[in-house]
Order: C-alpha cells, then structure tokens, then sequence
C-alpha cells in the first residue's frame, strides 16, 4: 500500500513539474528580413548582462564566442552575397565571433549542428571569415541583440550589439543583378506590364534613364487596355525630366493627369499637378 501510494505521489508531482512553464534566461528570438531580392533569417537566444561585465569578463577576448546563448547563432542567405569583399554562397550557417578589444572576427561556419562551438573546430568548415573594428556605443545595451539594419535595394548591416560594443558588417546582395537577370528572362515574350515593371526599376534605381524611356514607351505602345494607363503616363513623364526633356515630361504629366482624373484617384492627380506646376516654371 505505502509503495502504491509513493508512486502515486511521484506520477502527480512530475505531472506538476511538466505543467510548470518558467522564462527562459536566454530567450530564443528570430529575424527575417528582405534586402533588395534576398532573404536573410536569423535565430539565435538572447542573455542579458544582468550587471555583469561582458567584453573581455564574460566574454574572454580573443576566444571564439558563440555568439548569443544555447544553441549556435544560424543566419541563412536566399541568394549569393557579398561580406567584406567576398563572396559567401546561399545557405544556412553557424554565426560565430572572435571578440577582441580592437576588432572582431566574424565567422560564417558550414557546419550548423552544433550547440555552442563545435566540440573540433574544423578550419575547412568556415566558409567566411571577415575583421571588423568595433563601434562604442553611448548608451548601455542590457540585452544581446542582432538586426539587419541600414537595408537599401542593394545592401544591408548585420549589427550585433551588447553592453556597449556594436559591431556592423555591411551585406551586399545581387539585387541589379537579379533584377537585370529577371527583366531579360520576361522580355522574351513580354507585356506592357513587363516592360512598364522593367522600367519602373530603372527609373527608381537611376540606371538608365534612354533604356528606362525606351522601355516605357514600349508598355504605352502595346498596352492592351481601352486607354493607357495613367500610371504609364505617370511613370513616362519623370522619366523625361530626369533626362531633362521638361516640355515632353509636361505633355505627358497632362495625359497621367487626364486618366487619373477620368479615374477620379486623388493621388495621382496631386502628384501630376505639383509636377506641372513646378516643370512649368522651368525653361527646357
């Protein structure tokens, strides 16, 4: 009886002990974030200080860190990039670091399995390794934090801070490249919305303004709907400033705002009649 009833003890307190939940000292958190055409995800667990020294305390200088708490740091890549002038291949790593006072090393391992460093560090296992010297920071940062930070179309910074070091490594992604890559592949059988997209990019990335207006005359010309869109018009008309034909560009913020006002759409009405207002006090 006394065995039966110490066994019914033990199966009630370890169905307490599974239903209790506490906060994890180091809280997992993960990052996702698209840069230009590439996607970078990133998990890792978060310590906070707590009032301990870190740098060179509880994270010795000159030692390979894992960079957070738990299980290895993994950010992963959809496309090629570029880090400190080199190229790192699509895929998943392990983001470890080498801390020191005057810079840091920053190392992308192949080998993801792993909780912490690996228990044999494999030199063939880096697939990149870059330096960079470490920002001070003015204000106290009490919980580890990684972000993607500083995006544009083309690049990114992979900022890690603590206590009061920030260190920022730039990413480049292939965004033109891509882009250029895709813009090729449609105009091989293209639509008026192919070449109006191809370019939209140009025009927004101040590539090539003659190929960009080639390009959107050809999205008027063959463009399928009853009327062009006033959109094209919209698009055709900054596109003959920046090249500095303001007497064309006018002429055709006249057609946009034509079809945005038969459309009624406020937007593009405003945006054509602020640029009329301001080409028609320039002399072409």
């Amino acid at each position: 009886m006394k065995n039966k009833l110490f066994l019914s003890f033990l199966f009630v307190a370890s169905l307490l002990q599974a239903q209790i939940k506490i906060p994890q000292a180091s809280p997992l958190s993960k990052v996702e974030q698209i840069v230009g055409l590439t996607t970078i995800d990133i998990s890792y667990s978060r310590p906070s200080a707590k009032g301990r020294p870190v740098y060179g305390e509880l994270v010795p200088y000159g030692k390979n860190w894992r960079t957070g708490a738990n299980e290895n740091t993994t950010i992963s890549f959809s496309e090629d990039v570029i880090i400190g002038g080199k190229l790192l291949l699509k895929g998943k790593y392990a983001l470890y670091t080498t801390p020191k006072a005057d810079a840091w090393d920053i190392i992308f391992y192949k080998d993801t399995n792993n909780w912490g460093l690996p228990e044999d560090w494999n030199e063939n296992e880096v697939a990149l390794r870059t330096t960079i010297v470490p920002e001070s920071l003015s204000k106290h940062v009490e919980t580890f934090t990684i972000a993607i930070n500083n995006v544009t179309t083309d690049s990114a910074t992979l900022d890690i801070s603590w206590e009061k070091t920030l260190v920022s490594v730039k990413i480049e992604v292939p965004t033109q490249k891509a882009v250029v890559k895709n813009i090729n592949q449609a105009l091989q059988g293209p639509t008026s919305n192919d070449f109006f997209t191809s370019a939209q990019y140009y025009y927004q990335s101040n590539n090539d303004f003659n190929k960009a207006l080639e390009w959107i005359n050809k999205a008027i010309s063959i463009s399928k709907e009853p009327e062009v869109p006033f959109w094209y018009y919209r698009l055709k008309s900054l596109i003959q400033y920046k090249l500095g034909d303001i007497k064309g560009a006018l002429e055709t913020a006249k057609l946009s705002l034509a079809g945005a006002t038969k459309a009624n759409n406020q937007d593009y009405i405003k945006q054509n009649n602020d640029s009329i207002n301001s080409w028609s006090k320039m002399k072409n």
